[in-house]
C-alpha cells in the first residue's frame, strides 16, 4: 500500500512529531540495548544451506521505513534497490515487508514459488470499505478460490466482456459528445474529467445496469461519480494505525476514520438498493434466473449473473462457500474499484504521452484514420469494435503506456502463508510482499538504454516484445506485468481492453489535440500517487475537429 496523501501529512504534523520526540526520549535505552542485539537466526533451506534475512536499509525509531517512502513510494524503493539489491527487507512500523524490484525476483515470487506467496494481509481500509469478504484483498483460501472462480468464468469471462459491446460504444459516443459540448469557441477542455466520466459510466452500467438508483440526470450523475472517486480515494489510503496501532489516534484526528464510515454507508446504501431492486425484477419473473443459454443472457450485467451463481449454488448445495448479499456487494465494489482507476489512468497516460510524442500522435491518427476509411454512424462512434483487430499500432501504444505507467505500481501487496526463500534469502511466513511492478517494468536490465522512453515500436512486429500480450498475468514475460501474474494476478486485463483501445481510437478518430498556447511545448507528467498512479495535473487539451466539421 502507499503512503496516501493524509498519511503524509499525518506524518509531518506537531502533534505527530511530539509524541515521537517523547516517546523515543522515554524507550530511548531500551532502544539502544535491543540495537546491539544480534541479527535473526538464520535459517536452513533443506538442503544445507543457511539462509539469511535480505538486507535493510536504516530505518528509524518506531516508524521503521515509513518515512522513507515519501510521496512516490515505488520511485524510492527502486532508489533503495539500487543501492541494497532487487530483494529488500523493510519495517513499516511494525510490519516486515519484503520488496521486490526484478523481474527475476518477481518471477520467483509469482510463479516459481506462486504458492507460498499467494495471501494477502490484512488491509484495514480495504476490510473497512470491502466488508472483508472481495475477492482481492481475501487472504488465501477456499473463499477467494470461490470468488476468483465465479469473476473470471462468469463476469470477466470473453463473451461476458463482449456482451457489453452496447455499452461501450454508447459511453463514447457520450465522450465525443462531452468534447464537442465543452470546446466551445476553442477553449481547452478538462479530458481527466471526461475519462474518469467514461470510464465510472462503463463499470458502472456494467455492474448495476442502466438503473439511476437515486443519481438522475447530470446532477445525480456528478453525485455517483464524486462517491466513486471517495471510494476509490479512501481504498488507495493506508491508515497509520495499520503499521503503528498506538498512532491509530492520529487517523481519527485527520478525520480519516469518519470519512471512511461516510462513504461505507453511501456506498453500502447505494449497493443494498441496487440488488434490492435485482431481486424485485427477478421475483416478478417469479424468481426464474436467466440461464447463459437463454436471449436475454447477453444483456445481465454484475449484480443478475452474481444473483443467478448464488441462487444456482445454493439450490444445488455446493461447497461451503456462499454467495450471499455481502459478498455480492464485495465482489461487485472490487469490478468497480478496478474497472474504474485502471481505465481512467491509462487513458490518460495514453494522451499525455502522446501529447509530448507528436510523430507518434500522428503515425496513430494516420493508422486510425486509414482503417475506418470514413466511415460513420448515428451514434457518432465512427470507430467500432470491429476495426480493433486492424490497428496493431493502437495496441503497441496502449502496452507502451502500461508499460511506463502501471496502474498499480506496487501491485496490491501479498502475504507469505508459509515460510519460504526469495533470490537465496530467507522469507518468514506472514511477511508482507510488495512487487515494485513499475521499477521491473523500467529496468534497463529487460528494456535496454531505452527502458524510461515511450517507444512503441518497440510492440511492433520485429520489435523484441512484439510476442507480448496484454493478459500477461499468465506468466510469460516478468519484465512486463502491469497487472500482476500468478494466483493474485489481475483477472479483468482482458476486460478492460476494448474499453481502452475504443475511446482512444475515437478521441483520435474525431480530433487532434494540442496544448493551450500558455502551457510551452511538453506536458507536465508529474506523478500523483493513489488507488492507482495518475497524472498529477489535469489534463487540459484543445481538441479541433477532424475533418474541419464539428462531430
Amino acid at each position: 500500500m502507499e503512503l496516501s496523501s493524509s498519511l503524509a501529512a499525518a506524518l509531518h504534523s506537531p502533534l505527530f512529531l511530539l509524541a515521537v520526540v517523547l516517546l523515543v526520549t522515554v524507550v530511548f535505552s531500551l532502544l539502544s540495548s535491543s540495537s546491539t542485539r544480534k541479527p535473526p537466526p538464520s535459517c536452513g533451506d533443506g538442503g544445507g544451506r543457511r539462509l539469511q534475512l535480505p538486507p535493510s536499509p536504516r530505518g528509524v525509531p518506531f516508524l521503521g521505513h515509513l518515512p522513507l517512502l515519501g510521496s512516490l513510494p515505488h520511485r524510492k524503493l527502486r532508489s533503495l534497490a539500487e543501492a541494497h539489491g532487487p530483494v529488500m527487507l523493510l519495517r513499516f512500523g511494525g510490519v516486515p515487508t519484503v520488496v521486490a524490484s526484478s523481474a527475476a525476483a518477481a518471477q520467483e515470487a509469482l510463479r516459481t514459488r506462486d504458492a507460498a506467496f499467494a495471501s494477502r494481509p490484512r488491509v484495514r481500509m480495504a476490510e473497512r470499505l470491502i466488508y472483508g469478504r472481495d475477492m482481492v484483498f481475501a487472504p488465501y483460501g477456499e473463499f477467494w478460490r470461490q470468488a476468483r472462480r465465479v469473476s473470471v468464468l462468469h463476469l470477466l469471462s470473453p463473451r461476458r466482456t463482449l456482451s457489453f459491446r452496447r455499452v461501450r460504444e454508447e459511453e463514447v459516443a457520450a465522450l465525443l459528445d462531452r468534447v464537442r459540448r465543452h470546446r466551445g469557441g476553442g477553449d481547452a477542455v478538462n479530458l481527466s474529467n471526461m475519462l474518469m466520466s467514461y470510464a465510472n459510466g462503463v463499470i458502472s452500467r456494467a455492474a448495476f445496469g442502466d438503473g439511476s438508483y437515486g443519481f438522475d440526470g447530470d446532477e445525480g450523475g456528478e453525485k455517483l461519480r464524486e462517491l466513486f472517486a471517495d471510494f476509490e480515494g479512501l481504498l488507495g489510503t493506508a491508515t497509520l494505525g495499520e503499521f503503528v496501532p498506538w498512532l491509530a489516534w492520529v487517523d481519527k484526528l485527520t478525520g480519516l476514520d469518519a470519512r471512511a464510515v461516510r462513504t461505507s454507508a453511501a456506498m453500502d446504501g447505494l449497493l443494498e438498493r441496487v440488488v434490492a431492486d435485482h431481486r424485485e425484477r427477478r421475483r416478478r419473473r417469479r424468481g426464474q434466473p436467466v440461464g447463459d443459454g437463454e436471449a436475454d443472457a447477453d444483456h445481465r450485467d454484475f449484480v443478475d449473473v452474481m444473483l443467478d451463481v448464488s441462487e444456482a449454488e445454493e439450490n444445488a448445495g455446493a461447497g461451503e462457500v456462499q454467495f450471499d448479499t455481502v459478498a455480492i456487494k464485495a465482489i461487485i465494489l472490487d469490478m468497480i474499484a478496478a474497472g474504474t482507476d485502471t481505465t481512467f489512468t491509462t487513458l490518460e497516460w495514453a494522451m499525455a504521452e502522446l501529447i509530448n510524442h507528436p510523430p507518434v500522435m500522428q503515425k496513430l491518427q494516420d493508422e486510425i484514420r486509414a482503417a475506418v476509411a470514413g466511415g460513420r454512424r448515428a451514434t457518432g462512434v465512427v470507430v467500432t469494435e470491429d476495426h480493433l483487430g486492424e490497428l496493431p499500432y493502437l495496441k503497441a501504444v496502449i502496452k507502451e503506456t502500461l508499460r511506463m505507467h502501471a496502474p498499480v505500481p506496487l501491485l496490491v501487496p501479498r502475504e507469505t502463508v508459509e515460510d519460504t526463500e526469495l533470490l537465496g534469502y530467507r522469507v518468514p511466513a506472514r511477511t508482507r510482499v510488495m512487487i515494485n511492478a513499475w521499477a521491473i517494468c523500467c529496468d534497463p536490465a529487460s528494456w535496454g538504454e531505452s527502458a524510461e522512453e515511450f517507444v512503441p515500436e518497440r510492440w511492433l512486429a520485429g520489435g523484441d516484445k512484439d510476442d507480448v500480450e496484454y493478459a500477461l498475468q499468465l506468466g510469460q514475460d516478468f519484465g512486463f506485468i502491469p497487472f500482476g501474474a500468478g494466483r493474485r494476478g489481475c483477472p479483468g486485463a482482458s476486460f478492460a481492453a476494448p474499453s481502452l483501445e475504443l475511446a482512444l481510437a475515437n478521441l483520435l478518430y474525431h480530433y487532434n489535440w494540442e496544448l493551450p498556447a500558455q502551457t510551452g511545448v511538453k506536458l507536465d507528467l508529474s506523478e500523483l500517487y493513489g488507488l492507482s498512479m495518475r497524472l498529477k495535473v489535469a489534463l487540459n487539451l484543445v481538441a479541433k475537429p477532424w475533418p474541419e466539421t464539428d462531430v
